[in-house]
C-alpha cells in the first residue's frame, strides 16, 4: 500500500509499505478520508514522533475491510469512524472509563502508525460505525469535534452565560458551532485573521460579537459588550502566555476559564495577574481529548447525535480537498501558512 512516512523530522515521504498485519482484536480499515491536524505539522516539522519510521494522522474515517482474530467479523464492510486514542484498560483512570487520561496509552499517528496512508489497523473497540448519511468527510472530523465538545461539556456553559473564544484555529471553530447549537446566544470571539472573521460570519456569528486583536483593545472591547462585568466562561484555545492573562483579565468574578490550547513554551504570570485568580474566585480548568466509552452518554455519540440531525455541519469548514499523493502540499501549506485554510482532508 502507498503511506506518508516519517523517517525524521521534516523527513516524510510517499512510500509502498507492506499492508499492516493485524494483531489480535484488530480490524483493518480501508482509509477513505483524513484530516491534517494543526498538532501534525510541529510531529513532522519540528519534534518528531515516538519511534521512526511512523505513519502519521490520526483524524480519519473509512470502511472495515478484514477482521483480525476475536475481532468481531460483522464490522466488515461498515464505514467507521476511528477513535485514535488506545488506552491500557488497567490504569486508575482506565479503570473509572476516563480512557482520555489514560497514564499508558498509544496513539494511532503518533505512537503507532495512523492514517495518512491507504489502510490502518485499528484496535475493534476505537472503531464506530458511521449512520449512513454521515459522510467520509464528517467522520474524518469526529476526533476535532469532539475535543470541543469535551471541553465545552467539562465547563458546563449555560444559556445565559456570556462566553468569549480565544483562539479560531479548527478547534476555536467548532467550539462555536456546537455552542451556537447548544443554543448559547452570547459568544464573543477574538481572531487576527480576515479570513477567520469570514469563516465564522458564514457560520452564523453576528459582526458585532467578533473582536480583531489587531484593531481593538481586547479588554476595553469586551468590557463595553458585558457591561463591565466580562465573561463567564472563557475558552483559551491559543496556548500563549499572553492569551492566558487575557483570559485572566477578562473572566466575570466566579467565572470559567478552560484552557483547551497546547501551549507554544513556558508559561509564567506575573503575581498581579495570579492575584485574579484568588480575588475573583475563578474556576481555571484543563481539556484534553474526548470521551469515548460507547456509552450514549459519551462525547463521540453526542457529536454523532448532531451528524446524524444535521444541526451541525463540518464539511463546511474543510478548504482544501487533496489526493494521498498531493498531501504534502498540505503539510506546507500549514506549515508555511500560505494560503488561507480550515480544515485540510485527503480524499480517496
Amino acid at each position: 500500500m502507498k503511506a506518508w512516512v516519517l523517517h525524521n523530522i521534516s523527513d516524510i515521504r510517499l512510500e509502498d509499505v507492506e499492508e499492516p498485519v493485524l494483531q489480535e482484536g484488530e480490524v483493518l480499515v480501508q482509509v477513505k478520508a483524513v484530516g491534517i491536524c494543526g498538532s501534525d505539522i510541529p510531529r513532522i516539522y519540528q519534534n518528531g514522533t515516538y519511534r521512526h519510521p511512523l505513519i502519521p494522522g490520526h483524524e480519519f474515517s473509512g470502511v472495515a475491510v478484514k477482521s483480525g482474530s476475536a475481532a468481531d467479523t460483522a464490522l466488515e464492510g461498515q464505514r467507521v469512524g476511528v477513535f485514535p486514542l488506545i488506552p491500557c484498560k488497567e490504569c486508575p483512570p482506565c479503570r473509572k472509563k476516563q480512557y482520555e487520561m489514560c497514564r499508558n496509552y498509544s496513539y494511532l499517528g503518533s505512537r503507532r502508525d495512523g492514517g495518512f496512508a491507504e489502510y490502518v489497523a485499528v484496535p475493534e473497540e476505537n472503531l464506530v460505525r458511521l449512520p449512513d448519511h454521515v459522510s467520509f468527510e464528517a467522520a474524518a472530523m469526529l476526533e476535532p469535534m469532539a475535543v470541543a465538545v469535551h471541553a465545552m461539556r467539562r465547563v458546563k456553559a449555560g444559556g445565559s452565560d456570556r462566553i468569549a473564544i480565544c483562539g479560531v484555529g479548527t478547534i476555536g471553530l467548532l467550539l462555536y458551532l456546537f455552542l451556537k447549537e447548544a443554543g448559547m446566544e452570547q459568544v464573543y470571539v477574538f481572531g487576527n485573521k480576515d479570513f477567520q472573521k469570514q469563516t465564522l460570519l458564514k457560520l452564523g456569528l453576528r459582526e458585532e460579537f467578533y473582536c480583531d486583536i489587531r484593531e481593538n483593545d481586547t479588554d476595553q472591547w469586551l468590557m463595553e459588550r458585558t457591561e463591565g462585568v466580562g465573561a463567564d466562561v472563557f475558552f483559551e484555545c491559543v496556548g500563549r502566555n499572553e492569551t492566558l492573562v487575557q483570559a485572566l483579565n477578562q473572566t466575570a468574578f466566579g467565572g470559567r476559564i478552560m484552557l483547551v490550547g497546547n501551549p507554544f513554551g513556558d508559561v509564567n504570570l506575573e503575581k498581579s495577574v495570579y492575584w485574579k485568580i484568588l480575588r475573583n474566585q475563578l474556576t481555571v480548568m484543563g481539556t484534553w481529548n474526548s470521551s469515548f466509552t460507547h456509552e450514549m452518554s459519551d462525547d463521540w455519540n453526542y457529536v454523532m447525535e448532531r451528524l446524524a440531525q444535521k444541526s451541525v455541519v463540518p464539511e463546511d469548514l474543510i478548504t482544501h480537498r487533496l489526493s494521498l499523493e498531493q498531501m504534502e502540499q498540505g503539510f506546507r501549506i500549514m506549515r508555511d501558512k500560505t494560503e488561507d485554510y480550515v480544515k485540510i482532508m485527503m480524499l480517496r
